[in-house]
């Protein structure tokens, strides 16, 4: 167990033991099951849940402390054979917070920059658009937010990294009447390779909306360049049509080699009624001159939600169908 774990741990079980019994608590999880589908292979199955602890105490002059502590398990299934099983915290964080600063410490969500699936600037997040639980795996961090003014805010991040050492970075966030601007910087520290990423990213909501991501990751051995332009529309067509566009272009460079290409998606996105979400996403590779296709119709109903995906793939991968039941309490 690393020192920061151990730490936030400690702060956490100790916050726990003072202020459990005569301040809000409140209890919540997400339970998660669905079947694959896939032609030439086994039926395979996917069980998973993260129940979640929260308790928090208002504190003076708009002063808040709060913490949150879940686990999540995951087993899968191949046939009636388990192949897989991980169970582990999935978050525990200790917050305070005002209205002009907040500080996290612990296992926790970090997610910043406009794109939605071709994404620069997913650093410490797993976040994938086809998944409807949209749940992401976490860092061991200390992130701190400050908020001067209306327009601007900062953040601070020091994270453990796989080699317990602790990496840093910032961002800088500011809104104006042209869009919002965010600067960010990571610095990653470890035995052999010092890795560095510097991005920019922009968004603009008018009559279409608008953004761009930008990002340059360095080390001693390699540079990528990652570039995706964006935007997105809706359609007053039915209940409103989100039709959104991506392209990324990516240039690598290792030693004495390079590569560079551009992949590109397409998303469509129509309500139906009340109860029902019809979502379509094709991506291109054209260096490869392949689409890779998903199709997701979903329903929800309080706490329920079932999920039916199809991917339409390339003959190497093959196309699947899946089905999941999502309850959230």
């Amino acid at each position: 167990m690393s020192v920061l774990r151990f730490f936030t741990l400690v702060i956490i079980l100790l916050s726990l033991t003072i202020t459990l019994c005569a301040q809000p608590l409140s209890m919540k999880g997400q339970f998660w099951g669905s079947g694959f589908f896939n032609h030439g292979t086994p039926f395979e199955s996917i069980i998973g849940y993260i129940p979640t602890l929260s308790l928090y105490k208002e504190l003076d002059s708009m002063q808040l402390l709060d913490l949150e502590l879940s686990y999540r398990l995951d087993y899968m299934y191949s046939g009636d054979s388990l192949i897989y099983n991980k169970e582990h915290f999935h978050r525990y964080w200790i917050r305070y917070s005002s209205n002009k600063l907040e500080a996290r410490l612990g296992l926790q969500k970090i997610v910043f920059g406009p794109s939605q699936r071709l994404r620069p600037l997913s650093w410490f997040d797993t976040i994938d658009l086809k998944d409807p639980t949209n749940q992401t795996e976490g860092v061991e961090a200390m992130r701190i937010c400050w908020f001067p003014s209306n327009s601007a805010t900062f953040w601070f991040w020091s994270i453990m990294n796989d080699q317990n050492k602790f990496s840093y970075g910032g961002r800088g966030e500011l809104s104006t009447n042209f869009g919002g601007w965010g600067f960010s910087y990571h610095s990653n520290p470890s035995a052999n390779i010092q890795d560095d990423r510097i991005a920019i990213d922009y968004r603009h909501d008018g009559v279409i909306g608008f953004w761009n991501e930008s990002a340059i990751i360095k080390s001693n051995e390699s540079r990528e360049i990652m570039v995706t332009i964006g935007g997105d529309y809706t359609l007053s067509i039915a209940n409103g049509i989100l039709i959104m566009t991506e392209s990324m272009y990516i240039s690598s460079k290792n030693n004495a080699s390079s590569s560079s290409n551009i992949v590109s998606t397409f998303i469509s996105s129509l309500p139906i009624g009340v109860f029902h979400h019809f979502m379509v996403i094709s991506d291109l590779d054209w260096r490869k001159n392949k689409n890779y296709n998903y199709l997701r119709w979903s329903t929800a109903y309080d706490s329920f939600s079932i999920n039916c995906m199809v991917s339409i793939n390339p003959m190497e991968i093959g196309n699947s169908l899946q089905l999941m039941l999502i309850y959230n309490h």
